[in-house]
């Protein structure tokens, strides 16, 4: 019997510096590169949110004020009221209580004072009034008087209030962290149903008392969302740039 006879083929030599596709590193770059791009997008999400907040405020500073009772009802039945410029008059409201809400302004730590004013609307029955801004350097404080109903006008803008997060300390008896209109009016004893809204006085509860100041609104809001976003996004796109030229290198070595 004769043996079958097959050429045997030499096998093919490998360069000793050859590499295969790097999973690792294309697992790395893409993880890297969606964070980069959702940094991106998200602060292209903060621009527009932004720049409806500076539209706003620049529409409500520039507004007439309007009675405070025909807002309210436009609230109660559903409607965006927010940054609406309106005026009251709030009896007793220079010596009323006041609750402390944490606030930082012009890179000073200080509160806000919180107080109730009683309204005449189809529903609600108080709203809270944002008195102003007072530094922690001040000690003094309006002192609550029941015997004090002399009538203050006020003339503010509606708002939501600063919204808290996952780092917003909890609320205490003596310092507040957090706009919260329904425990707040509770802590005041407010007649509700109490509004949503805070009214952000612009014009003064305390004529004389000067270190309460009204402050409706942050003394400078920046912008910068824009550069952000075009930073995040370049830095993804040098990413690529980088990651493809070393897979190149790579699969031709």
């Amino acid at each position: 019997m004769t043996e079958s006879w097959e050429p045997q083929i030499a096998p093919r030599a490998v360069r000793p510096d050859a590499k295969g596709f790097p999973v690792g590193l294309t697992i790395a770059t893409v993880i890297a590169f969606a964070i980069l791009i959702g940094l991106g997008v998200w602060q292209l999400q903060r621009l527009k949110w932004k720049n409806a907040l500076l539209a706003d405020i620049a529409a409500a500073e520039a507004a007439p004020a309007v009675p405070i009772q025909g807002v309210l009802d436009a609230l109660a039945d559903g409607h965006n009221e927010e940054f609406v410029r309106v005026k009251v008059t709030c009896r007793g409201l220079a010596r009323a209580p006041a609750l402390e809400l944490y606030a930082l302004r012009n890179a000073e730590i200080g509160s806000r004072l919180i107080s109730s004013c009683p309204v005449l609307s189809t529903y609600y029955r108080s709203i809270l009034v944002d008195r102003g801004f007072i530094p922690d350097t001040v000690t003094n404080r309006p002192l609550p008087d029941p015997l004090v109903t002399d009538p203050v006008e006020v003339t503010g803008v509606l708002r939501a209030g600063e919204r808290g997060n996952f780092m917003t300390p909890a609320n205490t008896p003596k310092r507040w962290y957090l706009h919260n209109a329904a425990a707040m009016g509770k802590a005041l004893n407010t007649e509700a149903p109490v509004a949503p809204l805070f009214l952000m006085a612009e014009t003064s509860t305390n004529p004389d008392f000067k270190a309460l100041e009204p402050a409706p609104f942050p003394i400078d809001i920046p912008n910068r969302h824009l550069e952000y976003a075009l930073t995040w996004l370049g830095l993804a796109g040098a990413l690529a740039g980088v990651y493809g030229a070393a897979v190149f290198k790579r699969m031709r070595g």
